[in-house]
């Protein structure tokens, strides 16, 4: 019989995270504890607000499906029990971690995946005025990163982007809109950034007008975030996107993240893999899927003021592994 152990932390930032949809001061997990024959797994999962999740809600889910984890379900059976979500994907992982520890590997190895030394990781700026914006980029950029993940709404657009490509004109720069922009002028603004030598543009539309992706040629890449969550969303993306942006907080899980990597891939799709403001925890349970990405944008514990323990080794743009 499995103990199962369901709990909330709250982890504060050192700094405020803003983009489109607001501010947040802290990262809220819940983090499902499973046990059996002395052996300890664990999963965490960021319930978000976007997709009409919280705490108590996420802990309502996870406690439906506990008869059935201390009885022994496996992933496969969780998979037809809870939909893809923040509640599935921490009981995913703490599956995955047990199953690792059991058998005395890494999550890398159960899963058959090599792992670099280090990764690129984004490091990520967020909307201030296109001064602040541009003092953030070159002090990521005077400390080691070149990746950075550009956060904005529908404001200074123009302003925000030529001060930070003034400021950092080698670094590699993606642009995270979070479904704030609208379909009028998207041709524009997409070849305004192309112009700057933008890498890639995340999520301009909202869900439900990607239709509007359709009607020029795209001048740069442009990913699906908040309009691709599983295998299910891929027939839709087709002819908007060209890269879709893997979240273990949206698939549910890496059982069904690493399905949702190999299926986008042998689609055509070029992959990125982000994550919500979480702990170290939530990045490890990602790692088997880092070496089929395009960008990995894993920055979100270099948000947190403390992390949980042991933390996993970062420098600034890098996430070290060796």
């Amino acid at each position: 019989m499995r103990r199962i152990r369901v709990y909330e932390e709250a982890w504060p930032l050192h700094s405020p995270f803003v983009i489109a949809r607001g501010s947040r001061k802290e990262a809220t997990v819940v983090v499902v504890e499973l046990e059996e024959d002395g052996v300890k797994g664990s999963g965490e999962c960021t319930p978000y607000p976007r997709y009409g999740e919280n705490v108590a809600s996420v802990m309502a889910q996870i406690a439906t499906v506990m008869p059935q984890l201390e009885r022994g379900m496996t992933q496969e059976q969780l998979q037809q029990q809870l939909p893809a979500g923040a509640a599935r994907n921490a009981v995913d992982c703490a599956l995955w971690d047990l199953e690792a520890r059991r058998q005395g590997l890494s999550l890398a190895r159960l899963t058959h995946t090599t792992l670099p030394d280090e990764i690129v990781t984004a490091q990520t700026v967020v909307i201030d005025s296109p001064e602040k914006m541009a003092e953030a980029a070159i002090m990521l950029w005077n400390k080691g990163a070149r990746l950075l993940k550009i956060k904005m709404d529908d404001r200074l657009i123009s302003e925000r982007m030529v001060a930070i490509r003034s400021a950092v004109p080698d670094a590699t720069l993606i642009v995270d809109a979070n479904e704030s922009w609208h379909g009028e002028g998207l041709a524009s603004r997409s070849q305004f950034l192309a112009d700057l030598g933008v890498a890639m543009l995340e999520q301009p539309l909202p869900v439900g007008d990607d239709a509007a992706l359709e009607n020029f040629i795209h001048p740069l890449p442009i990913c699906a975030d908040e309009s691709c969550h599983t295998r299910s969303d891929l027939a839709t993306l087709a002819g908007r996107y060209e890269m879709i942006n893997i979240k273990l907080d949206k698939t549910g899980g890496l059982t069904e993240a690493l399905a949702l990597a190999h299926q986008a891939a042998e689609q055509g799709f070029e992959l990125m893999l982000g994550c919500m403001l979480c702990t170290s925890r939530a990045i490890r349970a990602a790692l088997p899927l880092t070496p089929g990405v395009c960008f990995a944008d894993l920055d979100g514990p270099t948000w947190l003021a403390v992390d949980v323990e042991p933390p996993l080794k970062f420098s600034t743009g890098l996430l070290h592994l060796a």
